[in-house]
């Protein structure tokens, strides 16, 4: 099992932000990263929205970054860890320029950018940016499309709906082939079924997970699923926030767990089809209490995880 380093200050959502996160700036961020990176961290991802409305403020907090541009800044600030984020609300970028900002992306890190692509929930941020929120789906299914043919065609052209282009060229490729990761987001069969068709990983977010294995298992039952390899993400403590942002109760995870609890939970989750996970702390005092329970991960709990080197 490969484990994602949570970096703090890239959301202030109540049920999940420390108090001391708040302060945390981006070149502390960019330190912060560098250190999980030395350390061993096999991934790092960033949430996006691009406006809150007052009406969940106070469950979602304010304070998000755009994911392609957060990506490019932490790749630029490491040498090994993979990017992804967590989510990039696909309908909400026009597909041509968020397909060269991410292939700009990866071909500046060296390929090491993942794209983890979702519809969104909230239709009073679409209505800010005037976007259809009832075609997100179709939107998303056209974009991802006409991205793909942007990625690995010599000379792209797409005609669809929402987008078309033609006699064009597009330039840099992604370095990765036949084009950079593509991960989908989201518990309905609608994403499951978009997984199946586009991507090379699934990260649900309110799926239970005894519920992982039937889900992976409708994923690849689909005929547009061809065997490729396939990641699944289920951080250590994903119930602790449930539809809205509300805070909920997490019966996998409890803050203070000791190591042989947390060890034992992941082996749990391995065996129910988890490739990718995170382990949250207990309360800590600020960035170097964090850094240290991150460095206690990889040196204590990592080594006796299903696939450690």
């Amino acid at each position: 099992m490969k484990l994602a380093f949570g970096l703090p200050h890239t959301l202030e959502l109540p049920a999940m932000t420390a108090n001391w996160e708040f302060a945390v700036t981006g070149p502390e961020q960019a330190a912060m990263v560098k250190r999980a990176d030395e350390l061993g961290y096999d991934m790092v991802s960033v949430p996006e929205h691009f406006v809150v409305p007052h009406s969940h403020l106070e469950l979602s907090g304010p304070h998000y970054l755009h994911s392609t541009v957060a990506q490019a800044f932490i790749a630029g600030a490491t040498q090994r860890i993979r990017v992804n984020s967590s989510v990039t609300i696909l309908p909400l970028h026009h597909p041509v320029v968020l397909a060269k900002a991410l292939s700009t992306a990866d071909w500046m890190s060296g390929g090491r950018i993942t794209a983890t692509f979702g519809v969104g929930w909230d239709a009073e941020e679409f209505d800010a940016l005037g976007v259809p929120f009832h075609e997100r789906g179709r939107m998303a299914d056209e974009y991802l499309a006409a991205m793909l043919e942007l990625w690995t065609s010599e000379s792209p052209a797409f005609d669809g709906k929402y987008v078309s282009f033609d006699a064009i060229a597009f330039a840099p490729k992604p370095v990765q082939r036949p084009h950079l990761p593509i991960w989908i987001a989201g518990d309905a069969d609608a994403a499951l079924k978009r997984a199946a068709r586009y991507a090379s990983g699934w990260w649900p977010f309110l799926s239970k997970v005894e519920d992982l294995p039937a889900r992976i298992d409708f994923i690849k039952s689909q005929p547009t699923y061809d065997g490729r390899e396939f990641d699944v993400m289920y951080p250590l403590g994903m119930g602790r926030v449930g539809e809205g942002h509300v805070s909920t109760d997490d019966p996998n995870y409890r803050p203070g767990m000791t190591k042989q609890q947390i060890v034992d939970q992941l082996c749990r989750f391995a065996e129910l089809g988890v490739t990718f996970s995170s382990v949250p702390g207990p309360r800590m005092s600020g960035p170097q209490a964090y850094l240290d329970y991150a460095q206690w991960v990889i040196e204590e709990v990592k080594p006796q995880l299903p696939g450690a080197r």
